[in-house]
């Protein structure tokens, strides 16, 4: 078998700039790739953070408006960013999901969803300070985004 090289290893990561990105089309589900740390840079999210982040995340984005057009949202392993997957939503849509998502993160109190020993495999590895950290500052760095900014090309430095 031949390993063909996937689209999200294309990317020139030396150059890729933190915010939302169209990562596929695979039919009618659209993979994107939301970029919260520069990669290669020695800054990633912590895996307390990452954790918190998802459940809080999923939870949010399967419970929103956008519920029945979510497939899957989880993190990236090289611990900068989340993928979140889609089907039916315009390209504004899901970026008003993933801003409201954040928003929703980043003001966040109380207990984390899905974070008891019976519901989660790591329910002791959580950061909700971290995740609410990372949410603030995506939050403003996505506050003016357009679908025009999807594009991995808009995610590159001019050199």
């Amino acid at each position: 078998m031949e390993l063909k090289k996937i689209a999200s290893f294309q990317v020139d990561h030396r150059t890729l700039q933190k915010g939302m990105y169209t990562s596929r089309v695979d039919r009618d589900v659209v993979t994107y790739d939301i970029r919260m740390k520069r990669p290669n840079q020695g800054d990633y999210l912590s895996n307390g953070t990452l954790h918190t982040f998802e459940h809080l995340f999923a939870t949010y984005a399967r419970s929103s408006r956008y519920q029945d057009h979510v497939i899957y949202v989880g993190p990236m392993g090289c611990r900068t960013g989340f993928y979140l997957l889609v089907r039916g939503l315009s390209e504004q849509q899901a970026i008003d999901l993933v801003r409201e998502s954040f928003a929703f993160i980043a003001k966040f109190e109380g207990e984390i969803p899905g974070a008891k020993e019976a519901e989660c495999g790591n329910y002791k590895e959580q950061d909700l300070p971290g995740a609410r950290l990372v949410a603030d500052d995506m939050l403003k760095k996505l506050q003016n985004w357009t679908p025009a900014m999807l594009d991995y090309q808009a995610a590159h430095e001019t050199v």
